[in-house]
């Protein structure tokens, strides 16, 4: 089965997540990390532009930052 990942736009993530609730779509939504969010606001503050959280995510993972979870078993601080 070929799963497709629902992105959510930058301005308006609960509007999405709601919508992809309602459609019973949860199993295929990707919310970026609180780290994004962060990073985004200093990045958007630093250069006086607004990115994309899909861009600032991208740049993080590029440059080799991991999402770490508490739930996950395998978690280490």
């Amino acid at each position: 089965m070929n799963k497709k990942s629902v992105q959510l736009s930058t301005e308006h993530v609960l509007e999405d997540f709601y919508d992809n609730l309602l459609n019973g779509n949860l199993d295929k939504l990707h919310i970026p990390h609180s780290d994004v969010f962060y990073v985004k606001q200093m990045v958007d503050a630093h250069y006086g532009k607004s990115f994309t959280l899909q861009h600032v995510e991208d740049a993080m993972r590029a440059e080799g930052w991991v999402e770490k979870s508490y739930s996950n078993p395998d978690y280490r601080k």
